[in-house]
């Protein structure tokens, strides 16, 4: 193993004090001795060496510093997941928010207020608006494409439970915990996907008014629910005539920590009408889906929809840092808006103590867009999954899984729970072996 194997690495001279090397470009193979620094290429961080020169030569007469850098590990665990019985984590500590908050206060002692943000004057964010369109342009065009790709990439599902497999077969591993799944044995047993089950449909109450009173428990059923993604989009500026949603040209006017007026408009111009800034996409209907003629087309589908996967949930994220979302800590209820709904309809674990309200709390781009996490398989022409080599297999979202599968690059921020550089055993000996 010479250093050209070793991964993206020159050695440099030592540079002065304060500065630091790194390059994308590879350098000639000067020390024979660094066949061990093939872990570099396998972890994450950033590694400095210094290293002596074994060649004599008038232009290296000085100590090298050699520097590796890898934005992603090598493997990675999955996200945790905590059982109907535990309560989700707050995205950051309570402790880290009070010591912020208790900073901010002490740095703004003696100075000018900061503005506060449009959304909470009653405003849209301008330069957000077009973003608003493009995830809702995004997250239609995802449901058509993994329309045609279902046509060509087999996707399963377990009739007992909500877990699904991308492959020519379902998996094998014992992991159902539907009902009578002590008769199985923990086998699943499977049956073919819908699209539901690949891109979890997470609805939220669509507000007339986000800066209005909180919906009442027994508002419940007289105001629609909607796609979360599709009401934050409309927050955010994007204009449906099926779902109307008030604009406020002037900031409110506060009277109270909790009330406030709407500013007097009539000096303004008669609002135009309601233009969508851009043109939004419509659902294919099912009968009217084609799949790919040939592998070219396939192939060239799966990146399409590779680029709008990151482009939705990439902006959402932008979305949410100035539209609060809400999620329940208990239950997968999530509410778009500065605070929570009060309908008490939270069925998760001891909701009687809580009369069926929900516990909100700030929600994380996972709570929107599920990432739906299945079992990757290294090679769909290649022998099926074994149970015994569970350990060595990686997983992915279901969206990445059916596009890689399809012949689309897998993205370098999925590749390490996909453990694509981990060697399958072909035998239970071999596979004893591993340390």
């Amino acid at each position: 193993m010479d250093l050209l194997s070793c991964g993206k690495v020159t050695v440099f001279p030592q540079p002065k004090a304060g500065t630091s090397i790194f390059t994308r470009n590879s350098g000639l193979n000067l020390h024979s001795g660094l066949s061990s620094l093939h872990s570099l290429k396998l972890s994450s961080g950033k590694y400095k060496l210094q290293l002596k020169s074994r060649v004599p030569s008038k232009k290296l007469q000085h100590p090298y510093a050699l520097a590796a850098r890898q934005d992603y590990p090598q493997n990675a665990d999955l996200p945790r997941q905590y059982s109907k019985r535990e309560k989700k984590p707050f995205p950051i500590p309570i402790v880290e928010l009070r010591r912020a908050a208790r900073a901010r206060a002490k740095n703004r002692s003696g100075q000018p207020r900061r503005p506060v943000p449009p959304p909470k004057r009653g405003l849209l964010v301008k330069n957000l608006i077009p973003v608003a369109y493009d995830v809702l342009n995004a997250r239609i065009t995802l449901i058509n494409n993994l329309k045609k790709l279902w046509k060509v990439v087999p996707v399963h599902a377990c009739v007992f439970c909500n877990e699904i497999h991308v492959g020519p077969v379902g998996h094998p591993f014992k992991s159902c915990k539907g009902p009578d799944s002590a008769f199985r044995k923990g086998f699943h047993e499977w049956t073919n996907a819908a699209l539901e089950d690949i891109l979890l449909q997470v609805e939220a109450y669509h507000l007339f008014d986000r800066l209005g009173k909180r919906i009442r428990h027994d508002e419940r059923f007289s105001i629609p629910r909607i796609p979360v993604v599709t009401e934050l989009c409309i927050q955010a500026g994007v204009e449906i005539p099926e779902f109307p949603t008030k604009r406020r040209r002037k900031p409110i006017i506060r009277i109270g920590r909790k009330e406030f007026i709407d500013a007097d408009e009539s000096d303004l111009p008669d609002p135009d009408p309601s233009v969508p800034l851009k043109p939004i996409l419509t659902e294919i209907p099912d009968s009217e889906i084609v799949a790919p003629s040939n592998e070219e087309e396939t192939v060239l589908l799966a990146e399409e929809t590779l680029q709008v996967w990151e482009k939705m949930r990439g902006g959402a994220r932008r979305l949410m840092m100035m539209y609060p979302v809400r999620v329940c800590g208990y239950c997968p209820e999530v509410h778009v808006g500065p605070s929570g709904h009060k309908a008490q309809n939270c069925g998760a674990f001891k909701h009687q103590q809580r009369n069926g309200q929900h516990g909100w709390q700030a929600a994380v781009l996972d709570d929107l867009i599920p990432p739906r996490y299945v079992w990757h398989v290294p090679d769909v022409n290649g022998p099926p999954l074994r149970r015994e080599f569970k350990s060595f297999y990686g997983q992915a979202p279901a969206v990445v899984e059916i596009c890689v599968q399809a012949g689309a690059a897998a993205p370098e921020q999925y590749k390490p729970t996909m453990r694509l550089d981990v060697g399958i055993p072909t035998s239970i000996r071999e596979a004893e072996m591993v340390v």
